[in-house]
């Protein structure tokens, strides 16, 4: 039988132990529309981002990354009233590098939109309500004339790629994930186990 006092034994424990609580605080970026640029929406498809913050939970820890041509983009995060007017002035955080990465590190409404004139207008702009709990929704408000988005996203053109399906449940994948997390870790103590009765 294993020692379970032995430094071997301890230490495969705190290996394993460390590894269950890096994946559950390591966060998920986000490429804001799943699309090759953060940009201004095709005709075809003038609802990309809310579509795409409608179908998409974020939580704390995560990040939104907006990937731009510096030269011709840039995104700010506003306030609620700038962002239902198109309002760039004043914005609460500019961002223009083409490689921007927004870190979620508090329960809050997030509003962002193109910094460039007349962007904003062309429907350029994302809504994410970071809520309480581990899991948060995010979504956009509704766009234009007839208001309430569709339950499924239509199809997109190529050039930006497709939107996401919308999940059976939002909580089903932080279950899926916690629960592979706890199995992880049951097989993971279990080979520590067999390793350290074979050594010891």
């Amino acid at each position: 039988m294993a020692n379970l006092r032995s430094p071997l034994f301890m230490a495969l424990c705190l290996c394993q132990l460390l590894a269950l609580l890096q994946s559950q605080v390591s966060g998920y970026t986000f490429k804001v529309g799943d699309l090759s640029s953060w940009g201004i929406p095709s005709a075809a498809n003038p609802k990309v981002y809310s579509y795409w913050s409608k179908y998409h939970s974020v939580r704390i820890g995560d990040s939104l990354l907006f990937l731009y041509p510096p030269s011709q983009d840039s995104v700010i995060q506003v306030t609620p009233q700038n962002f239902d007017s198109c309002n760039l002035k004043d914005p609460i955080l500019y961002m223009n590098n083409g490689n921007s990465l927004f870190n979620i590190t508090e329960e809050a409404d997030l509003y962002f939109t193109s910094g460039e004139p007349g962007h904003c207008e062309k429907k350029q702009k994302l809504y994410i309500k970071v809520g309480n709990g581990s899991s948060a929704s995010a979504y956009a408000p509704n766009y234009g004339p007839g208001g309430a988005l569709a339950d499924t996203a239509p199809s997109s053109p190529i050039a930006f790629g497709s939107i996401p399906v919308a999940p059976s449940t939002s909580s089903s994948s932080v279950v899926g994930a916690r629960f592979s997390v706890i199995l992880s870790a049951i097989v993971g103590s279990l080979v520590s186990g067999v390793m350290v009765r074979g050594i010891l």
